[in-house]
Order: C-alpha cells, then structure tokens, then sequence
C-alpha cells in the first residue's frame, strides 16, 4: 500500500495536534494546582479542564515523574492533590522567608504528634495513657499550628474527641499517606531481657 506525502503530512499534523493538545492540559492542570489554596479533587480538575478524571491521572502521573529532578512535588491527600515544594529544599525556604527562628516543637509536642501519628484516629485519655501525663497543652499546641485535627468523636460515654494528622502534617515530612511513615522499632524492656538470659 502507498501511502501519499500528504496523507503523511495529514497524519503528522494530527499527531503534533494531540502532542500540543496534551502539552497545554498539561500546563493548564498545573497552572490550576499552583493558584489552588489546598489539595484539590480529581473530579474538579477533570470538571475545569473539561476531561475525564482517567486524562487528569495521566497527566498528574506525568508531572510526577518531571517533578522528581525538580522542587516541586505532588502531595496527595486521599484522591485530592497539591502542588507543594520538595522537602529536601525545606532549609533553603525557610532561610529565604526568614523562618529558621521559628519555634521548634517540645519534646511533649512531638511525642503526642508520634502517637497521634502512628495511631490516629485517637482520644487525648488514650494519648495520656500511653504517656503517663497530661497531653492537654502539647494537643492545643499542635492544633493551633495545624499538624494534627478532630477528625470525629468516640460513640462512648462522653464521646471524646478524636485526633487524626493533616495534609500540613503529611507536607511538613514530605509524605504522600501516613501509611509511608517508618516502621515502629519494638521496644524490650530490660526486665524481659534479664528474663529471656536465665
């Protein structure tokens, strides 16, 4: 079969067409994430851009991959994305916004944030429980500077409030999901050591 110059031609055209196509949803979805205040869902992206949601997963999985040698990252909150910096350029920024005098978290304040973490959603008598003092002061602390949230209450009597992270706290460490956190270390106490030599 022949094919002709201008059938050819004609097939090329299409194709930088659709490659041009692709380049500005492509630049328009990343334009929509960079004025965005928060995570947005695939549903709104795929609505702005007048797509389907399955176009706006390849073209985020594409920019993903772009990101990898660049400063920005993609941070997903559930099915909701965010365009945020790298976390390894975390220094830089914070020298650049004058942020390095900013105050660090208490020794309290992180071991709630490790428990709310790693066990979330959970009660302050839980997270009390586990450490033997009051949390109250640590709780209000990473409330107000939004690493941690109520995400709901207990169906018990009183129905205490229950504590979860937040997609600043998933930013602020440069995750994806909580599940991308460490493995928890087991603990032997020394009591049990003694016991296991005899």
């Amino acid at each position: 079969m022949i094919i002709s110059n201008k059938t050819k031609l004609a097939t090329m055209e299409t194709s930088d067409s659709t490659q041009n196509e692709t380049v500005n949803l492509t630049a328009l979805l990343e334009s929509i994430l960079f004025v965005a205040s928060g995570p947005v869902s695939m549903y709104r992206l795929a609505n702005a851009l007048e797509t389907t949601q399955a176009v706006v997963k390849n073209l985020l999985d594409s920019l993903e991959t772009e990101y990898t040698t660049r400063g920005l990252r993609l941070q997903w909150t559930g099915n909701d994305v965010q365009l945020t910096t790298a976390p390894e350029s975390s220094d830089v920024i914070e020298r650049f916004l004058g942020l390095e005098l900013t105050t660090r978290l208490s020794q309290a304040a992180l071991e709630v944030l490790a428990i709310v973490a790693y066990m979330q959603p959970i009660t302050r008598p839980q997270i009390d429980q586990i450490r033997g003092v009051n949390s109250d002061s640590s709780l209000r602390t990473l409330l107000s500077i939004g690493l941690i949230e109520e995400v709901g209450r207990m169906e018990t009597p009183g129905r205490p409030i229950l504590y979860g992270s937040t997609p600043e706290f998933l930013q602020h460490f440069g995750l994806t999901t909580v599940a991308e956190l460490p493995e928890l270390e087991e603990v032997v106490d020394e009591d049990d050591k003694d016991l296991e030599a005899l």
